[in-house]
């Protein structure tokens, strides 16, 4: 598998386009129409943003509320702490809201936001060799260089 399609539900399609293409994201005209846009996050990342109508006729059960509900949090990693504060700026200024503040784990920092639909989505900056190590190991060497 080489490519990720989310999709997510919109009461605003023309207002869930405006924001996604604030945050640097660009609209794939081929698959977009009147119920959907096809947001492209990354060569290997789209979001399709789907009317609530259209978006239902593709399952038969009920369409949560993103507003008053969370089903899913896609989350992307950013290359620095500076970087997911910049996107975040970009996101709150695009009329996203953010529903907590920052975690900083110390080998980790993120943020999340939540479009105007409410849909979330999470942004992180995970020191290099805390991923490569994993968060215990790189946190002891942490303490035992302090």
């Amino acid at each position: 598998m080489t490519k990720i399609f989310v999709n997510l539900p919109t009461s605003d399609l023309e207002r869930a386009k405006a924001f996604y293409t604030a945050l640097g994201c660009e609209i794939n005209p081929q698959f977009t129409d009147e119920n959907a846009a096809c947001v492209v996050w990354s060569e290997d990342i789209y979001f399709m943003v789907l009317t609530r109508e259209f978006f239902a006729t593709f399952t038969d059960k009920p369409i949560a509320d993103p507003q008053q509900s969370l089903q899913v949090s896609s989350s992307f990693t950013c290359d620095s702490r500076e970087e997911v504060d910049a996107i975040m700026e970009k996101a709150l200024a695009a009329g996203g809201t953010e529903p907590k503040p920052a975690q900083d784990y110390g080998f980790m920092y993120s943020r999340d936001i939540d479009d105007p639909d409410g849909n979330s989505l999470g942004f992180l900056y995970m020191v290099p060799e805390a991923a490569e190590k994993g968060p215990e190991a790189y946190m002891a060497e942490q303490g035992a260089a302090s």
